[in-house]
């Protein structure tokens, strides 16, 4: 039985990452055009750079594998918690900086588009894990 549900788990959780990612989305730019300024920029950085961790030691990647040194760095900014940790921090505390709250947002749903479309944490050789 559990063979005739496998290939609908990757399915349903691609669903509900995208779900996730359009609610994100739309809370984002609801922040963004209720607060403008600093907003923009650091929902737009933090959008942006987690995928700048591609870029360390790019010669030793290739084949649609990163770099085996960059995979600690890649996995670390693309694992949810840490945005949700911002996110739920920043809620319950009296700072009252609201670029980092759209930070915390952008970050998120670059992870949630990112499952989304099948792309998630890599192998320590830097193969997508499966």
């Amino acid at each position: 039985m559990s063979q005739v549900l496998a290939p609908v788990r990757p399915i349903a959780h691609r669903v509900a990452w995208a779900a996730l990612a359009l609610f994100l989305l739309a809370f984002l730019i609801f922040e963004v055009v209720k607060h403008g300024g600093w907003s923009w920029a650091t929902a737009l950085a933090l959008f942006i750079a987690p995928d700048l961790t591609m870029f360390i030691d790019v010669r030793s990647g290739g084949d649609g594998r990163l770099s085996p040194k960059a995979v600690p760095f890649y996995n670390a900014v693309h694992r949810p918690w840490i945005p949700l940790v911002v996110l739920v921090g920043y809620s319950f505390s009296d700072l009252d900086m609201v670029p980092l709250f759209t930070a915390g947002l952008a970050w998120l749903l670059h992870i949630a588009m990112d499952r989304t479309f099948g792309y998630g944490l890599r192998n320590l050789d830097g193969s997508r894990r499966l």
